[in-house]
């Protein structure tokens, strides 16, 4: 099982420790790219995959690493929408 796999596996179940860390590595490996919206974006990220020319909106959680509940849920439910499946 790849890397990718794992993490989608994990966010699938929808865990309370589900972190920024492992959000952007998976949206990386599935051919998105980062972009932070510029100096005043403050802890917004946007991640964009151009060629598929999808969108998603993240918050940087802070002070400490991990998504809320509500982050992991739109994540999913974003994936579901613009990759399907996403397996």
């Amino acid at each position: 099982m790849s890397r990718k796999e794992k993490i989608l596996k994990r966010l699938k179940s929808k865990p309370k420790d589900f972190t920024y860390d492992e959000a952007r590595t998976l949206l990386l490996q599935l051919g998105f790219e980062e972009d932070n919206k510029g100096k005043t974006s403050g802890s917004r990220v946007i991640f964009r995959n151009i060629r598929e020319k999808i969108s998603i909106d993240l918050h940087k959680p802070h002070p400490n690493n991990v998504l809320k509940e509500y982050q992991i849920i739109k994540l999913i439910k974003d994936l579901k929408r613009w990759i399907g499946n996403y397996e």
